[in-house]
């Protein structure tokens, strides 16, 4: 029989040896593997696509008490590998020492498989008080499309008393984090020939100076206590077709981080007041921020589990990106939520993608620990 850190460690290598990069994602053959496994021992397991081959998993291990349910939730699907070359496979769960290497080790396959395996271990006590809940989402990192889909089924979710997501977050204790506005501005002109720009309107000069407004533009969020402030960032500039000709429009993408105390639509609205009305606003990506409060009697057991196992203060912070948290908090009626993970968060979206060995196993240790103390065992 496996120890935990083999067992661990050896189901992160199989989830690492499928390829799941988004896009196109293609989730299904991890996710059938998992559901296979986790039906082989007494889970309720369902499966819901939101495109042919994306589906998320939704598996429960039934308790015998009134407790809600407790939900480890995360995504299965990876950014892709980007344009340089790795010196290490991507698919193969390479170890070398304590890490352990391949795209998605850190975000967020060795968190998955650390909920997976503190499962399995929940599942041989069969006086659990509660349910413990795994969501296995799939197109996280293009939008939380998996958890949207399922958030939008009636009767699926049903409720949660609390909430983990399994982010990379070196195991260390994070109470919420950062929504996210992404906006795609556009000005319009009118095609003429380079040598005769008088003939024409050049869309380039109003989005040029909007990205200089937006340099110095106050957003009106006031700061919060754990997320911070706001933030914003012009990721995209693009306009013209060819030197020779006067562009007809451009375009700017803008990354927006968000905190809690103003909405979506408010910002929105101040963007076109200060903007101007050369320049046409639409959404791409709207996620609200989350923010469970640190003195939560569940977060308080949650930090002090960690500062026994650590022999360090474990005070609760808040993330800048996104997480599959800013759809599922709220689709079980804002639940406390804590984003808790054995991955690096500097390792996310980098070439030679690693996690180390040693924390897979802590975090199986910590999340059995929470779910335990939850189950009333």
């Amino acid at each position: 029989m496996k120890s935990i850190s083999g067992e661990v460690l050896s189901l992160t290598q199989k989830l690492l040896s499928f390829n799941t990069i988004n896009p196109p994602g293609q989730e299904k053959e991890c996710v059938d593997f998992l559901a296979e496994r986790l039906e082989g021992a007494n889970f309720d397991v369902d499966t819901y696509e939101f495109s042919a081959g994306r589906p998320t998993l939704v598996a429960r291990l039934r308790g015998c008490g009134s407790e809600l349910p407790l939900c480890y939730a995360g995504h299965i699907d990876t950014v892709p590998l980007g344009d340089s070359q790795w010196d290490r496979e991507p698919f193969s769960g390479e170890v070398d020492g304590n890490r352990l290497y391949g795209r998605g080790a850190s975000d967020m396959k060795g968190g998955i498989a650390a909920c997976v395996v503190s499962a399995l271990e929940m599942a041989k006590h069969s006086n659990r008080k509660a349910d413990i809940l795994l969501v296995i989402a799939a197109g996280e990192e293009t939008g939380c499309e998996g958890s949207a889909h399922l958030a939008s089924l009636d009767g699926v979710l049903g409720e949660a008393g609390g909430l983990v997501i399994a982010e990379p977050t070196s195991n260390k204790l994070y109470v919420g984090h950062k929504g996210t506005l992404w906006l795609e501005l556009k000005t319009k002109g009118i095609a003429a020939h380079g040598s005769m720009p008088e003939k024409g309107i050049n869309a380039i000069y109003p989005a040029a100076d909007a990205v200089l407004k937006l340099k110095d533009i106050e957003l009106g969020y006031p700061p919060h206590p754990v997320l911070g402030s706001a933030t914003l960032n012009v990721g995209v500039i693009a306009g013209g077709t060819k030197i020779n000709i006067v562009p007809d429009q451009a375009l700017i993408h803008i990354d927006i981080r968000t905190v809690p105390g103003r909405t979506s639509e408010e910002t929105i609205r101040h963007l076109i007041n200060t903007l101007g009305p050369e320049v046409d606003i639409n959404s791409i990506l709207d996620l609200d921020p989350v923010a469970t409060d640190p003195g939560n009697e569940w977060v308080q057991e949650v930090s002090a589990i960690l500062s026994t196992r650590s022999g360090k203060p474990s005070p609760p912070k808040g993330l800048p990106y996104f997480t599959d948290a800013a759809v599922l908090t709220p689709a079980f009626d804002s639940v406390p939520t804590i984003i808790l993970g054995p991955g690096e968060a500097e390792m996310a979206h980098k070439k030679d993608e690693y996690c180390y060995i040693s924390r897979l196993s802590e975090a199986v240790k910590i999340y059995t620990e929470i779910s335990r103390r939850w189950c009333k065992l």
